[in-house]
């Protein structure tokens, strides 16, 4: 559509768009003293500018190590890694009980869905999964699994994503509609 035409529909639906934004939650970036539930645990952001190396763990902390300004940058490489790490594993496990393969596993920042399964065995999951807690993970990945065999959502797509999942569906879920948009206030 021509620009002209979506401003109209923008001033058109100012109000609903307003009504949206103020629905969002408060952004939360990457800085030092940040709290950060990595995989549904607190943890606090620690900026280490006397350290040497980039990230790693202490306890409920997550050092950062560098001038200020490459903080959120290496925060956000960290947890993406530390959510491949936790992913990797746990797709193809389940892949394996269904009998099938995974043609690759990439991990974006999509906004959109937080992950996809595409008919030649490729998945997607969202990077800000990583702030969710660990049955939501497993419930999405039981979820793109099951799509390997079903390419729907129908009764045996269902039946089978709740035989992968480790626990009910229900409650992740639930704490996915309820809480996920929250996924998307963390970082820059």
């Amino acid at each position: 559509m021509s620009r002209a035409v979506a401003v109209e529909f923008a001033h058109q639906q100012a109000g609903w768009i307003a009504a949206r934004l103020k629905r969002l939650p408060a952004r939360r970036p990457f800085v030092d003293g940040a709290e950060l539930p990595l995989f549904g645990t607190p943890h606090v952001v620690r900026h280490r500018p006397d350290a040497r190396g980039t990230v790693w763990l202490e306890g409920a902390e997550i050092h950062v190590a560098g001038r200020p300004e490459h903080l959120a940058r290496r925060l956000r490489d960290w947890l993406t890694a530390e959510m491949r790490r936790r992913l990797m594993p746990l797709v193809r496990a389940k892949a394996t009980r269904v009998e099938r393969a995974v043609k690759r596993i990439t991990v974006r920042d999509s906004r959109s869905r937080w992950g996809s399964c595409g008919p030649d065995g490729g998945m997607s999951f969202s990077w800000r999964l990583v702030f969710a807690p660990a049955e939501v993970l497993d419930y999405l990945v039981a979820h793109e699994v099951a799509h390997l065999v079903h390419m729907n959502h129908g009764p045996r797509f269902w039946a089978l994503a709740r035989t992968l999942c480790d626990g009910p569906i229900e409650a992740p879920q639930a704490w996915l509609k309820a809480h996920g948009e929250t996924l998307l206030q963390y970082g820059a």
